[in-house]
C-alpha cells in the first residue's frame, strides 16, 4: 500500500511505524473472513481492510469525522484479522496508534469522554472496583436485570499453598482479577504447587497497563507497565524463570513491554526481559509432567473457549486444549473458535449493542454438545460469558485444581 503521511504524523516514532504496517498491507481482504463485526455488519467500514484505509486517510491528513471514529470504536482488536493476513499487517498495533493520535486531533463528546474516563479510572484501580464490585454484590438481588447480570457473584478463593520450593514463578495479581475471581490465581498456586513449583504474586504490581493504553491513554499505559516492571525486577534478579499469566488480556499486553518501552532508556532491557519471562500459563504446564495433573473428578463434558488474546495475540492456539486432554478432561465440541465473544477489555461498556450480539453467536457457539460447562482463559471472557450462560463458567485451571 502506498503512503504519503503528513508532516506531524511521518516525523514521529508513532507515525512512521504505523506507515511502516500500512505499506504492509496488499488489499487481499482475506481479514473479512474471519473479522466479527464485518461478519454482523457487512459493511467494508466495519472490517480491518476497511479500518486501514480509514486510518490510512486520516494519517495522510484526509477530512476524518464522527463516523469515521465509530467504525474503529466498534473495532473489538480481537486480532482475528492478524491470524488470517498473508502478508503479516500488524493491524492490532495500528488501531493503537492511530486511536491515540485520532484522541488528540478530535476531543470526543463529553458524556463519551466522561464514560471513557471513568472506566481509565475504576477498572485499573484494584481497590475501587474491588469496593464497588462489593457493594454492587450486596444490592444485587435489588438491581434492575440489565445491571444485575452484569454483577458476578462473590466467590471464594481457595487457600493458597504454605510450601516453598526452588523454582518459583511470578503471577500477576491485575485489577479485575482479585476481587471478581479470587480462586483463579490461587488455583493455578495449587497446581504449580503439585508440580514442585512456587507461585507468587508482587503486592506491587497491579494493572497491566491494557485498560488505559487501549482507551488512548498511552502514557497513563505505560506508566502502570514501569511500576509493574519495578514490583517484578527483585524476584526476577533472584531468578524467577517466568511470568506466569493467568489471565491471556494481560499476557498480551505484558509480552509487549519489551516492544512499547523499546525506546526508553531506563527500562527498555528490563521491559525486554519481561516480555521474555511472560508466559502463558497452559505453554507452561504443557512443558511439565502432566501425569501429576491429572483431574480426581471428573468435570463432565468441557466446552473451552480459546479467548482472543490467547489465540490471536499470545499465538497459543490449541495449548490448553492440548492440557486438558492429557490431564483427562473430556473435551465438547464448539464453533467458530476463531471468533470473539464480544467482552473486548471495555467493549461491552463501550459498545453494548454489537457485544451482547457476539455473546449471543458465542454461546450458541460453544453449547453446540451440551457441555456440562465452559471454561476460559481470561476474566474478562469468564465475566461476560457467564451473564448469559446457560451453564456454569469458570477459568481452566480450576479443573486441575479440583
Amino acid at each position: 500500500m502506498q503512503t504519503n503521511l503528513v508532516q506531524q504524523f511521518a516525523n514521529t516514532k508513532e507515525g512512521q511505524e504505523a506507515e511502516s504496517i500500512l505499506r504492509a498491507c496488499v488489499h487481499c481482504g482475506f481479514c473479512t473472513a474471519t473479522c466479527p463485526t464485518y461478519q454482523e455488519l457487512n459493511d467494508e467500514r466495519d472490517g480491518p481492510r476497511g479500518r486501514i484505509y480509514l486510518m490510512k486517510m486520516f494519517l495522510e491528513g484526509a477530512e476524518v469525522t464522527e463516523k469515521t471514529r465509530e467504525h474503529l470504536d466498534r473495532c473489538l482488536t480481537c486480532r482475528s484479522c492478524e491470524t488470517t493476513c498473508p502478508s503479516g499487517v500488524q493491524y492490532g498495533r495500528l488501531v493503537d496508534i492511530s486511536r491515540g493520535l485520532m484522541e488528540k486531533e478530535m476531543p470526543r463528546e463529553p458524556k463519551d469522554k466522561w464514560l471513557r474516563w471513568a472506566l481509565a479510572r475504576v477498572i485499573p484501580n484494584r481497590q475501587l472496583f474491588g469496593v464497588l464490585l462489593r457493594l454492587g454484590q450486596v444490592f444485587r438481588p435489588v438491581l434492575p436485570e440489565k445491571l444485575r447480570t452484569k454483577v458476578p457473584p462473590r466467590k471464594q478463593a481457595s487457600p493458597w499453598p504454605a510450601a516453598s520450593h526452588s523454582r518459583i514463578v511470578l503471577a500477576l495479581a491485575g485489577c479485575v482479577q482479585p476481587s471478581a475471581t479470587p480462586n483463579t490465581n490461587a488455583a493455578a498456586a495449587r497446581v504449580l504447587d503439585r508440580l514442585g513449583i512456587t507461585m507468587v504474586e508482587a503486592p506491587e504490581a497491579g494493572c497491566c497497563g491494557a485498560v488505559n493504553y487501549h482507551l488512548s491513554e498511552h502514557e497513563k499505559g505505560l506508566e502502570r507497565m514501569r511500576q509493574n516492571i519495578d514490583a517484578w525486577w527483585p524476584a526476577i534478579e533472584a531468578g524467577a524463570e517466568a511470568i506466569i499469566m493467568t489471565a491471556s488480556g494481560c499476557g498480551a499486553m505484558v509480552q509487549d513491554y519489551g516492544h512499547l518501552l523499546k525506546d526508553d532508556p531506563v527500562y527498555a532491557a528490563k521491559a525486554q526481559k519481561v516480555s521474555e519471562l511472560c508466559t502463558d500459563l497452559g505453554a507452561f504446564l504443557l512443558k511439565q509432567d502432566l501425569e501429576k495433573l491429572k483431574v480426581r473428578q471428573d468435570p463432565g463434558k468441557v466446552a473451552f473457549h480459546c479467548p482472543c488474546t490467547l489465540q490471536h495475540a499470545m499465538k497459543q492456539n490449541g495449548v490448553v486444549e492440548q492440557v486438558l486432554t492429557r490431564a483427562g478432561v473430556n473435551l465438547a465440541a464448539t464453533k467458530d473458535k476463531h471468533l470473539c465473544c464480544g467482552s473486548a477489555g471495555t467493549y461491552s461498556v463501550t459498545q453494548p449493542e454489537m457485544s451482547q450480539k457476539l455473546l449471543g453467536n458465542k454461546l450458541k457457539a460453544l453449547t453446540v454438545d451440551n457441555p456440562d460447562r465452559i471454561v476460559t482463559a481470561n476474566i474478562g471472557c469468564q465475566m461476560h460469558l457467564e451473564t448469559k450462560s446457560p451453564v456454569p463458567v469458570q477459568h481452566w485451571i480450576e479443573l486441575l485444581d479440583q
